[in-house]
C-alpha cells in the first residue's frame, strides 16, 4: 500500500493564512489523475507546526474525501509532545487515514531510549499503522539504525521515512529490521538512488509540482530499471535542489501559485519565497513542462 511516490503535500492558504480547502480538494485530485500513489497530508510540507489539532484533522478528512479510497492517506501525527502526538494519532485513526507519520520530537533533544519510548508510547495507544520519520536537520535529535530495529518489533510500527540523505542507512536498516519493514526515502535528491537499493518509495516535496514524472521514476527505480530512473531523475535535478532553496515548503508554495495550482498563502514564521530566488526557482519547473 505504502510504496512508489507519495507526496507530502502542501496545504494551500489564503493570503490572510486561512486553509484553503477547495483548492486542497484540486490539489488530491489532481495528484491522482497524475499518478500519484499516495497524499501525505498536514506534514512538514504541510505547515503541521502552525496548524491547531482540530485542523490538521480537517485536512486529513479533506485529503480523504478528494482521494475516495483511490490512494492511501498518511496523517502526519508528529509533536514533540507524546502526549499530544498520541492524541493525534487517535483522531487520525478514527477518521480512516490509512496510517501515522510521526517525526522525531524536535526542539528537546531526547535521547535514543527517550524516541524509544515516545513512538512505543504513540503506537501502543492506537492500531493505526505508524511510519517512523527521521529528518535530524529539523529535529537535532536522529532516531539511529539499532533504535529503529527496536521500534520495529511493536506491531504497528511498519516502517521509517529516512530522510538523512545516508544511503547507509538503508542497508543497516533493512539488516537489522528485514524486509518485511518499510523503507521510504525523504530526501528528494538522494530517492532515486534509495530505491534503486531497496526502498519502497519516497515521501516527496517535488512530487508536489512534477507528479507524473516522479510516479514515473519510482515505478522505473523500485523497478530496478536503473539506466531509465537515473535519466528520468537527471530531469527533475534542478528542482530536487531549487525547492530547497529556502526552507522547505516556502519555495514549493511559491512553485505551486506560479503554476495557478494553488494560492500563494503561507503562516508565519514562514514568508514568501524571496523575489532574488524566483527565476531559479521558475526555470526549474520550466525545465520538467511545468510552466
Amino acid at each position: 500500500m505504502f510504496h512508489g511516490s507519495l507526496v507530502a503535500l502542501i496545504t494551500p492558504m489564503a493570503d490572510d493564512g486561512r486553509v484553503d480547502y477547495d483548492a486542497l480538494e484540486e490539489l488530491v485530485r489532481w495528484h491522482l489523475s497524475e499518478g500519484t500513489d499516495g497524499i501525505v497530508a498536514v506534514g512538514t510540507t504541510g505547515e503541521a507546526a502552525t496548524l491547531d489539532p482540530a485542523e490538521q484533522m480537517q485536512v486529513v478528512d479533506c485529503c480523504l474525501r478528494a482521494a475516495g479510497g483511490r490512494a492511501p492517506v498518511i496523517a502526519g501525527i508528529g509533536s514533540n509532545s507524546t502526549a499530544r502526538a498520541t492524541a493525534l494519532a487517535r483522531l487520525a485513526q478514527t477518521r480512516g487515514a490509512a496510517a501515522g507519520l510521526a517525526v522525531v520530537p524536535y526542539y528537546n533533544k531526547p535521547t535514543q531510549e527517550g524516541m524509544y519510548r515516545h513512538f512505543r508510547a504513540i503506537a501502543e495507544a492506537v492500531t493505526l499503522p505508524i511510519i517512523l520519520y527521521n529528518v535530524p536537520s529539523r529535529t537535532v535529535a536522529d532516531l539511529l539504525p539499532e533504535t529503529v530495529a527496536r521500534l520495529a518489533t511493536v506491531p504497528n510500527i511498519i516502517g521509517i521515512k529516512e530522510a538523512t540523505g545516508k544511503l547507509e542507512r538503508l542497508e543497516e536498516i533493512r539488516r537489522l529490521c528485514g524486509p518485511e519493514f518499510l523503507l521510504l526515502s525523504g530526501d528528494d535528491a538522494t530517492a532515486t538512488e534509495f530505491m534503486l537499493r531497496g526502498g519502497c518509495g519516497v515521501i516527496s516535496v517535488t512530487a508536489n509540482v512534477a507528479p507524473r514524472l516522479m510516479h514515473a521514476l519510482c515505478t522505473a527505480a523500485c523497478s530496478a530499471e536503473r539506466s531509465k530512473a537515473e535519466i528520468l531523475n537527471q530531469r527533475l535535478n534542478a528542482l530536487h535542489r531549487q525547492l530547497f532553496v529556502e526552507s522547505n515548503p516556502i519555495p514549493v508554495k511559491w512553485a505551486l501559485t506560479q503554476m495557478g495550482r494553488a494560492p500563494a498563502g503561507i503562516r508565519l514564521p514562514l514568508t514568501p519565497l524571496a523575489p532574488e530566488h524566483h527565476a531559479v526557482v521558475r526555470e526549474a519547473l520550466r525545465s520538467v513542462g511545468a510552466l
